[in-house]
């Protein structure tokens, strides 16, 4: 089998860099260890900067197709009380939008099918060799080791998870923080209920105890659904390779939330740890790492969705453009050189959000927590916050900020500027009634004539690059077609 790009995993990641190959008709295959998707709840929101990211692509409104658009609450820092409010940083989404994982990831893959993308599933990658002109990824059948086969591309990405197959084969290192805790996260039904257990949506804070030696999170999240993350303040745990017990879980249960409170359904439990990693090189020769496969994290805060859709976006269109042929020099590098830094900051403040959890209840972390509360009341420090867990404070270096989503009048009538890159392609934005030419560059520059009348830093003239960033305005003092010849060639 032959496709230009081989996906490895079908998780967000994955699955979202394949749909973004597909809108600049990349051949692409993707490849999937699992048989079928993952039964687990996994994240249940997504940060405000994926979600203006989904909605370039137009893949936000039908998820949110009778579904409420925000969470009741915003987000927050380290469970503390206070709500993170992105509101300031001129967003449609001021707080998390309840799209769980499991629905994005069944809506692309979904429209990968109706563009004819193959999501191979039941597939373990045996073997990864590049050569000067490609990649070959064997593979062998989970459920007959008999079946094999190969697909040959000329690259391919590892979406493949925090045990990525692909970086084993290769011998890649994974430096980092070593795994010093291990709790659980569970899907579960109650058959009946203390009043210690929340029963309405809030904040996330609301829902943190620690009893019995446990220290526990609790929520529901579906029609007499709950997750439960927990785990032991000391002592003896489990294996993390083990298999999450009912017992374990009533155990649990039980100790924080008392006798009165019993475990109905497991419906599904995974182990998880602290363990903070981040690959070197997130490209290696045609290889590339994105996702969890790139750097794994403490889940907290909905930080690897919303790393994993951005790792996408940024690799897509720079991929293609290779590709394709027109990607000027160094543009594939940018992937590495943008995105390393990015996830290295995440891993430092979900580290210092495990410590600020204090779940082990030392004092003078105690006295931490309370100062970070009063420091995320003051409105510029919660500015702050927002912004970084959020990732709408996002730039990079040489790149201007994200794109504004402003309300535009074209000739083709109202309209906003998100809803004029849903190709993939960049933008050139011509808000002062002059045209300018993109010469040969048609094919993936749209330029168009446009009105605001929101002020977008006194700018007459944007050139935003497919992941909405912003490559150029009339007022940074830099020629277009400098800024043009840079991003895309």
């Amino acid at each position: 089998m032959r496709s230009e790009v081989i996906v490895v995993g079908a998780g967000p990641t994955g699955l979202m860099l394949a749909y973004e190959l597909t809108l600049a008709e990349v051949p692409v295959v993707v490849l999937e260890r699992r048989p079928t998707p993952s039964p687990q709840s996994r994240a249940g929101s997504l940060q405000p900067r994926t979600a203006e990211v989904l909605d370039l692509r137009g893949l936000l409104e039908p998820l949110l197709a009778r579904e409420p658009s925000e969470s009741a609450s915003g987000g927050h820092f380290a469970t503390l009380p206070v709500e993170l409010d992105c509101g300031s940083w001129r967003t449609r989404y001021r707080r998390p939008v309840k799209v769980s994982q499991a629905r994005l990831e069944a809506r692309l893959e979904r429209l990968l099918g109706e563009r004819g993308v193959p999501v191979l599933r039941g597939r373990e990658v045996t073997a990864v060799a590049q050569d000067s002109e490609g990649v070959t990824a064997e593979w062998r059948a989970v459920d007959d080791a008999s079946a094999t086969g190969s697909v040959r591309g000329g690259h391919l990405v590892a979406c493949d998870g925090g045990h990525s197959t692909v970086r084993r084969l290769m011998n890649v290192p994974f430096p980092g923080q070593e795994r010093r805790m291990s709790a659980v996260a569970a899907d579960l039904t109650l058959t009946s209920m203390s009043a210690e257990v929340p029963t309405e949506e809030g904040h996330f804070s609301q829902y943190t105890r620690v009893a019995g030696g446990f220290h526990s999170i609790l929520h529901p999240i579906g029609p007499d659904l709950y997750r439960m993350l927990f785990g032991r303040v000391s002592g003896e745990v489990p294996d993390h390779s083990a298999p999450v017990s009912p017992d374990e879980v009533r155990e649990a249960l039980h100790a924080v939330y008392g006798p009165d409170t019993e475990l109905g359904e497991l419906r599904a439990a995974s182990r998880f740890g602290d363990a903070a990693r981040q690959v070197t090189r997130y490209r290696e020769g045609r290889v590339f790492f994105a996702g969890d496969a790139a750097h794994i994290h403490m889940p907290i805060g909905g930080q690897g969705v919303n790393l994993g859709i951005q790792d996408a976006v940024n690799l897509g269109w720079k991929l293609a453009g290779t590709i394709r042929g027109w990607a000027p020099a160094g543009l594939l590098d940018s992937y590495h050189e943008e995105r390393h830094p990015v996830a290295a900051r995440v891993l430092r403040h979900t580290r210092a959000q495990n410590a600020i959890m204090n779940v082990g209840g030392n004092e003078d972390l105690g006295a931490v927590r309370e100062l970070v509360t009063e420091l995320l009341r003051l409105p510029d420090t919660n500015h702050y916050v927002s912004g970084m867990m959020s990732g709408l404070d996002l730039s990079y270096p040489g790149v201007g900020p994200r794109l504004i989503d402003v309300e535009l009048t074209t000739e083709y009538g109202p309209t906003r500027a998100s809803r004029l890159m849903r190709s993939g392609r960049g933008l050139l934005l011509s808000l002062d009634g002059r045209p300018r030419p993109v010469g040969d560059r048609a094919d993936r520059v749209e330029h168009i004539m446009a009105k605001t009348e929101e002020d977008l830093d006194g700018a007459g003239a944007l050139l935003v690059r497919p992941d909405g960033y912003l490559a150029w305005t009339d007022t940074d003092g830099t020629p277009l077609q400098e800024a043009l010849a840079r991003w895309f060639g």
